[in-house]
């Protein structure tokens, strides 16, 4: 009878272990999310690209359970008008970027669809570079989230920062600072309504981290990043002597979703 206690308790703290190692894998759990900038030389290029975007690749991202994706082009006044367009993939895992390939190349129905840039010629290529970036989400916001604007696409500002940091170790307090510091928690205090923060695992500048935030018009983005600068808390964390000259250099993108994003 001990026997049999011991054997019943054995198993069940073996099995309470192994519950409490799944819960804790799972609320550290943090998504993976692709970044992919087409750069364009011209009017046509953008139509080619979006053509595809619109009628081929999201619609097949979506077949592959992919069903929030973003896809977002600088606002008329910035010089990159025209000229880029960016797409937000939530590949939730690392190993979702071969999943997304496994699955286009399997689908009939993307071949078809996409078929003039897929098959474009040498002489007559569709974008002039595509740049690829992976981002690991922070813990402070391990999920990306989908903004609930509801007006037009046209009048939202999507602002995508990307904050690259002198040296590794450097870097790691700029992390620090949105995370542990209380810069995220700032943000939503504040209703900033991002779609996600990450730090850039792979890509052409490094070490470096982006996050986009989203807003309703230039008027709500204005009026946010005015209570952010003028808010005690961050007077506070900024004027803090660890987290200065973290940043070496940064890119701000003002940006509209087009009418098929779906963030």
């Amino acid at each position: 009878m001990q026997s049999l206690k011991r054997t019943f308790s054995g198993t069940f703290l073996f099995l309470l272990f192994i519950l409490v190692i799944a819960i804790s894998s799972t609320l550290s759990a943090r998504d993976y999310y692709q970044i992919k900038i087409y750069t364009l030389k011209d009017k046509s290029q953008e139509t080619q690209v979006e053509n595809y975007l619109k009628n081929a690749y999201l619609p097949a991202l979506h077949r592959a359970g992919i069903k929030s994706v973003g896809v977002f082009k600088p606002i008329e006044t910035d010089e990159n008008a025209g000229k880029k367009i960016f797409v937000f993939i939530p590949i939730i895992k690392f190993s979702g970027i071969e999943k997304i390939e496994k699955a286009l190349k399997n689908d009939t129905q993307y071949e078809l669809d996409g078929a003039a840039y897929i098959n474009a010629s040498w002489e007559n290529p569709p974008y002039q570079r595509i740049e690829s970036i992976i981002l690991k989400a922070f813990p402070e916001m391990p999920e990306f989230a989908v903004p609930n604007h509801t007006n037009p696409a046209k009048e939202r500002i999507y602002e995508l920062r990307s904050y690259e940091g002198p040296t590794e170790k450097i870097h790691q307090k700029k992390l620090e600072m949105f995370n542990l510091g209380g810069e995220v928690a700032l943000f939503k205090k504040l209703d900033f309504q991002a779609a996600f923060y990450a730090e850039v695992v792979s890509g052409s500048a490094m070490p470096n981290l982006m996050y986009l935030t989203t807003f309703k018009d230039m008027k709500s983005h204005d009026e946010h990043w005015d209570a952010f600068r003028n808010h005690p808390d961050w007077k506070k964390l900024s004027g803090k002597e660890e987290y200065k000259h973290t940043v070496s250099h940064s890119d701000k993108y003002l940006l509209h979703p087009t009418a098929y994003s779906d963030l």
